[in-house]
Order: structure tokens, then sequence, then C-alpha cells
């Protein structure tokens, strides 16, 4: 089990995840919708149909952050913050002008960052083979040179644009547009579930509190 932990602990994914931001909302965003409702419907103080309402609710307003971060968030600013990042922050900084946008360059990061010369050769005989589009569309001389390279140049200005494009994508997202789309789409959901009655049935069945400042 210890041996275990300490696999996960040092592997390469567990490291690309945390140093990814997308990847480390994503999981984090993931979790919570997981153990938060979790955690509530475990709680013996709590009512059978409260646990339900609460549980439902905390696990439609995770969900919903995360959809509007994927669907929304994640595109424009990553897309948008290497755009800016190209032409304006960077705009005479190599690199950059070997990528037209932060796809083509993700889709070289990826292999630059494999340590092994003879994966990186068998993958872009691969890419050679069965895409449509010539290699050399893909990559121009100078990236394919570096492939071919024992460490190639994984060009960190870039990588540092996209990723700081994301954490703001992330910090305005989450805590601003997420949350409102949230709350317009949660009592609707729990309408339609029926648990937005059941809450109401209950708070009208319980006593009403007596006034003991008199």
């Amino acid at each position: 089990m210890i041996g275990a932990v300490k696999n996960l602990l040092t592997s390469s994914q567990l490291a690309s995840i945390a140093q990814n931001t997308t990847q480390s909302v994503t999981v984090e965003t993931t979790l919570k919708s997981i153990g938060r409702p979790g955690f509530i419907l475990i709680d013996k103080d709590i009512d059978s149909d409260t646990k339900q309402y609460a549980a439902a609710k905390e696990f439609l307003y995770q969900a919903t952050c995360l959809g509007v971060y994927m669907a929304l968030i994640v595109p424009i600013f990553k897309k948008g913050g290497f755009k800016f990042a190209k032409n304006v922050i960077f705009k005479n900084t190599e690199g950059f002008q070997h990528f037209k946008d932060v796809k083509e360059y993700m889709h070289y990061r990826k292999l630059a960052d494999n340590p092994s010369l003879n994966n990186r050769l068998q993958t872009l005989e691969k890419e050679r083979i069965t895409d449509k589009i010539k290699i050399k569309d893909k990559y121009n001389d100078t990236l394919l040179a570096e492939l071919n390279k024992e460490k190639p140049e994984k060009f960190a200005y870039v990588k540092g644009a996209v990723e700081l494009s994301n954490i703001i994508g992330s910090v305005l997202g989450l805590a601003i547009l997420a949350p409102q789309v949230s709350h317009a789409f949660i009592h609707p959901a729990l309408r339609f579930l029926g648990l937005e009655e059941k809450k109401a049935k209950q708070e009208a069945q319980q006593p009403a509190k007596l006034d003991t400042k008199a």
C-alpha cells in the first residue's frame, strides 16, 4: 500500500497534472462534486430529505461549474491568452513564431516532453504515415530539428503564457461566471427532480420558533 502511494506521488503523470492548470482545476472540481455530496449523505445528524436536497444541490453546483469551465473558460482564455501573448506581450520573443495557435504548441509540447528520442521518432513516423497533411505542415524545419535532438527545446515562454491565461481564466471564471450560471441552473434542476417541493414541505412542517426576546 505504502509502495503504491509512493509510486503515485512520484509518477510523471501526477507531476504533469500538477503543472497543468486546466487538469488541476478539473481534478479538484471533480473530487469536490463527488466528495462534498458524499460527506453530506453519510452525515447521521441530518434527516434523509435534507441530505438528499443538500447533496443534490452541491453536486449540481460543482458539476455546473466544471461544465462552464471546460466549455467556455478553458477554450476562450487558452486561445485568447496565446494570441495576446504572441501578438502583444511577447511579440518579439523567440518561440511564438513557430506556432499559429495554442493547439499546435500543445501538440509539439507533448512530443517534446517525451524523454525518449526513439519514441518521439516513432511517433513522428506514425504521424507522417497516418496524417492527411504533410508532416512539415505541422512542424516547421526548426521544430522537426528540435524533436530529433536528445533534449528538444520546450519553449518555456509559450508554456508560461498558456498557463498564465489558464490561471486568469480559472480565477475569473470559477469566481464570477460559473457561480452565476450555476445559481440560474440549480433551482430549476432541483424542481425537476422534485427536491424543491420536498424541501418546502419540510420547512412548512417545522414548528415556528418562539420569540424569546419579549
